[in-house]
């Protein structure tokens, strides 16, 4: 078990000095190595549950635990993705990749070995004497992946990071991440609001409901191939299963 939330509540003090719960007796589990997904409403949490995972945020009840250690704050053992890719302009993109590494004091030998490495994973070799100006959206997302692959987290943590690519780039995008991250066996948890790339990249799907948010469903992916999503893509079941999961967003619509 890599990661574990336990009946976890979390509240927000809003400007006006009222509280709103984001996510209400959310419980889960997921497995070392397991690709998971969360979908759900806009608003109901879902980047809540990733922000309590990286220790952002603190439950305000139940626990969220990592390798069976609770998280009482910012969290080493994971890395962050984000739907832009935060890449700095005045650094090449190798430097942008060991920037992690060097905020956590890894020697200059080191952390260039470990960078490389990861431009190679991310196919990204020869683009490391370039700046992120010079590199399309997907190559960034993929710099980006790099960096956080670079810091060898426990869990890799994604917030819709294809969401703003178009559809041609996105489906290359999602086959390259898919196929990067199972070579290093890595535990993943995707938010997306994209039932069809949840069934692509996932083992198993978390459904949350409106706001706030809780599990109202686990749908197990079984289908072949999670590290070639462009493979699964022509898959009758692949409609199966975003319908499956469309029926429960609209039960919990109606519900709400």
């Amino acid at each position: 078990m890599a990661l574990e939330f336990r009946n976890v509540t979390k509240k927000f003090t809003t400007n006006a000095g009222d509280r709103l719960t984001a996510v209400s007796d959310v419980s889960f589990r997921v497995d070392e190595g397991e690709f998971v997904s969360v979908v759900g409403p806009s608003g109901c949490g879902k980047s809540t549950i990733l922000s309590m995972t990286a220790g952002l945020y603190q439950p305000s009840d139940g626990e969220v635990l990592v390798s069976d250690a609770a998280v009482t704050g910012p969290n080493a053992h994971v890395g962050f993705m984000l739907q832009k890719d935060l890449l700095l302009p005045w650094r090449s993109i190798i430097s942008n990749i060991e920037f992690g590494l060097e905020a956590r004091g890894v020697a200059k030998a080191e952390r260039r070995a470990r960078a490389m490495k990861e431009l190679e994973h991310c196919q990204l070799a020869g683009f490391d004497s370039h700046y992120p100006y010079q590199l399309s959206g997907g190559m960034r997302q993929r710099a980006a992946l790099a960096r956080t692959l670079a810091i060898d987290p426990e869990i890799i943590l994604l917030d819709e990071p294809f969401s703003a690519l178009d559809a041609q780039t996105k489906l290359l995008l999602q086959n390259s991440f898919a196929g990067t991250i199972a070579k290093t066996g890595k535990t993943t948890l995707l938010i997306t609001h994209d039932l069809v790339e949840a069934v692509l990249m996932s083992d198993r799907i978390l459904v949350l409901s409106e706001r706030p948010g809780t599990v109202v469903a686990e749908i197990k992916v079984d289908l072949p191939k999670r590290d070639r999503p462009i493979e699964r893509r022509v898959m009758p079941e692949v409609s199966d299963y975003a319908a499956q999961l469309f029926k429960h967003l609209k039960l919990e619509e109606k519900a709400a």
